[in-house]
């Protein structure tokens, strides 16, 4: 959240510094915009790739939930912050715990190295963002 400071349950916990941006819900709503406007000039291709998106994410031998952790990860590695948000909400929406996000940046950071250990603790908030918001909800 523009403008926070000190501790958040919207990050992780026993996070103590300043975050001076969303991670999440911040990083969707500037992006919707754009998205929207290039979606209107060329909607086959946005067409082509929902399709893709939907046919990846159909419930198979993986959960959903295990999908939507392995493209964070991948988010993570190609330092995409539009994709870490979508797939953090969606992680979060199929179930995923902060558990099993928390894991899944481990690896994240082992297979990436250095500039995972950068992005993975932005993909985490962005998670934790959208759980505690959705904790929130319930």
């Amino acid at each position: 959240m523009p403008g926070t400071s000190g501790p958040s349950t919207a990050y992780p916990q026993g996070y103590t510094g300043t975050m001076t941006e969303s991670h999440g819900k911040g990083v969707l709503d500037e992006l919707n915009p754009l998205t929207r406007d290039l979606r209107k000039a060329i909607p086959n291709v946005y067409d082509g790739f929902r399709a893709l998106h939907s046919a990846a994410f159909t419930p198979g031998a993986l959960e959903v939930k295990h999908k939507e952790l392995m493209a964070m990860a991948i988010a993570v590695a190609t330092e995409c912050d539009g994709c870490i948000a979508s797939h953090a909400r969606a992680a979060v929406r199929a179930g995923a715990s902060k558990e099993e996000a928390a894991e899944t940046m481990g690896v994240t950071i082992l297979m990436g190295g250095g500039p995972a250990t950068i992005w993975a603790p932005r993909a985490y908030a962005a998670f934790c963002e959208f759980f505690d918001a959705a904790a929130a909800d319930a």
